[in-house]
């Protein structure tokens, strides 16, 4: 094993389903940090696993040469790691928009209450902007605060290997430089090695000094098809009529003290394509729970949505059945672990799982988007299991079964490899062609918009 911090012998998994096509070898050396690099399901997350002793072994071995204790001086960060910094396990991603139900949550500080605000670990805090929101409940941290909060209190746990999966995702163009220059400092005081995990080549700082690629290492590896998207399931050529899509009037919402919509005016009409933009915390998502009718607050303030004033006797199911959503917070709360194809039929309905039979017809219409979206082969896999790209593909394909008269759609693109990030955004261009359609955009990466948006509005400052 030579100079190795860990080395993963001639693995193989024990479940043959998920396992790799040919044995893997793989020595983490010191001073060396890592990326692995592969399309969505590719085994990135697999390999994490084995190294952090998470998954049993069929054949070889992993070995380590820490002073502490083995496993304990692996740390990880992952997309869906909200749920192992608190007990989240029975909260529900609408429930940050209700304040008395968040009362027995932690608070930031309370979760770092290990760690003294001075010195280098005061430095970090500052870098990093968690100061501010040292008071603020851990689910009210935007998914963007929630990333940098999760990064930040790995780092300072002092790991000897630290794995970060999809490492800039949901980060603000001056948080994924912050992060750079955190990795960069990693780096140069030999604190400890870093696998990052990507599916996007582009992604790799230039602090990493290997690349693994795992493409084409399991037995099931799928390639999507490059097949323009234009045969899209129609709803029998339904065209919705109204004027405005929603309307914000001098709109100002506070959560503990803090304003977060300060007077906000937008309007979007029939059709219209929108990107809507604005840093980490600026409330993107606070703003899309007020249309989406997962925000009470929206009955204390003068919105439109679909020709009709809130609260005029709409009830929230009448507002959901035309808007197709999805977003990080969503995907970090659809915690149901049944069949991938249940998954999107429960589009249908709104739901966060399948409690109404669908009917043949929309059995079929969501079949008919699992394969435009390249996910068919995944129909009975439990949604768990997959990893976090192949689930956002399968919640994209949620938000578009009921061929809904607007979308929401918040980060799309958020951890899915080159190839798939092509398709999705031909698919949202070809489905926003059709009349009628509206929709409201969000991302960091103002070079990924759909070619159909010509619209923008900013919350606060622009990044």
């Amino acid at each position: 094993m030579g100079g190795a911090l860990v080395s993963i012998h001639r693995a193989m998994p024990r479940n043959e389903a998920l396992g790799f096509a040919e044995p893997v070898s793989w020595d983490i050396l010191k001073g060396e940090h890592w990326a692995v690099v592969g399309r969505n399901g590719s085994g990135k997350n697999l390999l994490a696993d084995i190294l952090q002793g998470r998954y049993s072994l069929r054949e070889g071995a992993v070995s380590h040469t820490f002073k502490r204790r083995t496993y304990e001086s692996i740390k990880s960060i992952s997309f869906n790691d909200i749920h192992s910094i608190a007990d989240t396990r029975n909260s529900y991603y609408q429930q940050r928009w209700h304040a008395t139900e968040t009362d027995d949550l932690p608070t930031v500080d309370e979760l770092l209450s290990g760690i003294r605000l001075k010195g280098d670990y005061g430095k970090l805090f500052d870098l990093f902007g968690v100061r501010k929101h040292l008071k603020s409940k851990i689910v009210h941290l935007s998914s963007g605060e929630l990333r940098k909060f999760l990064i930040l209190r790995t780092v300072l746990s002092n790991p000897d290997i630290l794995i970060i999966d999809n490492p800039f995702i949901g980060l603000d163009a001056p948080s994924r430089l912050t992060l750079t220059e955190l990795l960069n400092e990693i780096a140069e005081s030999k604190r400890f090695g870093i696998v990052l995990l990507t599916p996007n080549p582009t992604d790799i700082p230039t602090v990493i000094t290997n690349v693994m690629p795992v493409d084409g290492m399991l037995h099931n590896a799928h390639t999507i098809s490059a097949k323009e998207p234009t045969d899209l399931p129609t709803d029998n050529g339904r065209t919705s009529e109204h004027n405005i899509t929603f309307r914000m009037d001098n709109v100002t919402v506070s959560y503990g003290g803090r304003t977060i919509l300060d007077s906000v005016n937008w309007e979007v009409r029939n059709g219209e394509k929108w990107a809507l933009l604005g840093r980490n915390g600026s409330g993107k998502t606070l703003l899309l729970s007020m249309i989406y009718a997962d925000n009470p607050q929206a009955y204390a303030q003068k919105i439109t949505i679909f020709d009709r004033q809130r609260g005029s006797g709409e009830s929230i199911w009448d507002i959901k059945r035309r808007i197709g959503y999805v977003s990080p917070e969503m995907h970090l709360y659809y915690r149901e672990n049944v069949a991938t194809k249940t998954v999107v039929s429960s589009g249908f309905f709104d739901t966060t799982g399948l409690y109404r039979k669908c009917s043949p017809q929309q059995a079929t219409i969501a079949a008919k988007w699992m394969q435009i979206f390249g996910i068919e082969h995944l129909a009975e896999r439990q949604f768990l299991t997959l990893s976090s790209g192949e689930q956002r593909l399968a919640l994209l394909a949620r938000a578009f079964v009921k061929d809904p008269d607007l979308l929401i759609l918040d980060e799309p693109l958020h951890g899915l490899d080159p190839d798939n990030k092509q398709l999705t955004t031909r698919i949202i261009e070809t489905f926003c062609r059709r009349a009628g359609k509206s929709l409201v955009y969000v991302t960091h990466y103002l070079d990924e918009l759909p070619a159909c948006i010509d619209r923008r509005f900013s919350i606060g400052d622009i990044e």
